[in-house]
C-alpha cells in the first residue's frame, strides 16, 4: 500500500464538475493499493497517518498530529502510485490491485481512519476526478506499507 500525504490549507474533489467532497486545514491523501496488499497494511498504514506528527505546534515545530491539529483527511483513491516505468515511456499498472481487491481495501483503510479518531472525506472510486488543493508548506510525504 502506498499513501501520498499532503498538508494542505483545503482541498476538494469534483467530479463532472460537480464537487463531492471538501475540507480545510488537513491532509490531502492519496491511497494506492497494490496487489499484495492486505489487512494488515492497510492497518499499519492508516495508523501512521492518524499518528504522523507534520501539523505545527505554538513553536513552529512539527509535533501535532491531524487529530491534535484538529484537521480534516481527504482520501483519494490512486491506482497510479503503482505504476512501473521501468520501461520503455508508458507506465504500466500490473503491481496494481485489480479494481474489486481496490476499492474493497480502500473502504477498509477508510474505516481504519475513522477508527483512529477522524472521519475522513473521500473521493470517488474508478472515476475521473478533478482535485484541488493548497499546500501548506509546502509538505509532502510518501508511505509504502513495505518500507514503513
Amino acid at each position: 500500500m502506498r499513501l501520498l500525504i499532503q498538508r494542505v490549507k483545503n482541498s476538494s474533489v469534483s467530479v463532472n464538475g460537480k464537487k463531492i467532497s471538501e475540507i480545510g486545514r488537513g491532509l490531502l491523501v492519496f491511497v494506492g493499493i497494490g496487489k499484495e496488499d492486505n489487512e494488515k497494511d492497510l492497518k499499519k498504514l492508516s495508523d501512521k497517518l492518524i499518528k504522523l506528527r507534520i501539523f505545527e505546534d505554538e513553536n513552529g515545530k512539527m509535533n501535532l498530529n491531524v487529530n491534535q491539529a484538529k484537521g480534516s483527511i481527504l482520501s483519494v483513491p490512486q491506482f497510479t502510485l503503482y505504476a512501473d516505468t521501468r520501461k520503455g515511456n508508458r507506465p504500466g499498472f500490473e503491481f496494481s490491485a485489480d479494481p474489486k481487491k481496490a476499492k474493497g481495501d480502500w473502504e477498509k483503510f477508510n474505516g481504519f481512519v475513522e477508527e483512529g479518531g477522524v472521519v475522513p472525506k473521500k473521493g470517488v472510486f474508478g472515476e475521473h476526478m478533478e482535485v484541488n488543493l493548497i499546500n501548506d508548506g509546502p509538505v509532502t510525504i510518501w508511505l509504502d506499507s513495505k518500507e514503513v
